[in-house]
């Protein structure tokens, strides 16, 4: 089994500034990072140039993962091209690997056949962009009932239909995945693992939302350390990212001490 590469995403620390974000990293032995478009405030909402964060994470020894995310990428229209365009050149420009695309999520476009032509129709478009700009596109599937792309099975096979191994990848999301309830774990199409914990014991599978996402510990409902461990004894060699959405993980006045017991607590189980 194959040993495990943790990598951080901003949404660990989303109040600190990206240097700060970054040494953090750093003191955490961490040099794989991913850098958010949806952080107000931080790069890249507040338009620091793609060549300053590209110096920064230099700077740091840390290499730029993704940019997290191109959200409702399978809704395709004139917008979501634009979008598309500025993030994907953004992503060349400060040296990520990868953009990661996040589908429709309000309940619309959930039909089997609008889902398979929407995906397709997508990613058919997102090929070419990607592979002009040397970045990957990394399709996250979301676990809740009303997205338009619960299963990363649906994903894989549009991935595979259009010939596109070289361009596309999946992510599974710890948390997702045991949302969706998919027993396939895909990987070698998988390009990039998030994980987050919940441990509220109160709270539904059902209802499960990003806020009860914490960092993972003994109590985590989602068994983690099953799914890295299929991952890993599979081949999976990829990134591990910690990526967090509870406010009481934002809040934390030491993050980098609590990563580290979580690293610690994955690290040990595995």
């Amino acid at each position: 089994m194959s040993s495990i590469r943790f990598a951080l995403n901003h949404m660990c620390a989303p109040s600190l500034r990206l240097e700060s974000f970054f040494a953090a990293a750093k003191e955490l032995g961490i040099d794989s990072v991913e850098i958010r478009n949806d952080l107000a405030g931080n790069a890249i909402l507040d338009g620091t140039p793609a060549a300053a964060v590209k110096e920064l994470a230099a700077r740091h020894g840390l290499t730029i993962i993704s940019i997290n995310a191109l959200q409702r990428f399978n809704e395709w229209n004139d917008e979501r091209a634009r979008e598309a365009a500025a993030l994907i050149d953004y992503a060349r420009d400060c040296g990520a690997r990868a953009l990661v695309l996040v589908p429709v999520n309000d309940g619309s476009g959930r039909e089997p056949e609008a889902r398979h032509a929407n995906l397709r129709k997508a990613l058919s478009a997102l090929k070419p962009m990607l592979e002009a700009a040397g970045v990957i596109g990394l399709v996250e599937p979301l676990g809740f009932e009303i997205c338009s792309l619960q299963l990363k099975s649906e994903a894989a096979a549009a991935i595979e239909e259009l010939g596109a191994r070289s361009t596309f990848l999946l992510v599974h999301d710890t948390f997702h995945h045991y949302l969706a309830g998919e027993t396939a774990i895909f990987p070698e199409l998988t390009g990039l693992v998030h994980i987050s914990g919940v441990s509220d014991p109160d709270v539904s599978v059902g209802d499960m939302r990003d806020p009860h996402r914490l960092l993972v510990d003994a109590r985590d409902r989602l068994d983690n350390v099953g799914q890295l461990r299929a991952l890993l004894s599979a081949g999976y060699a990829g990134p591990v990212s910690f990526e967090p959405f509870a406010p009481a993980v934002h809040a934390l006045k030491e993050p980098v001490t609590a990563l580290k017991e979580s690293m610690a607590y994955i690290a040990g189980r595995l």
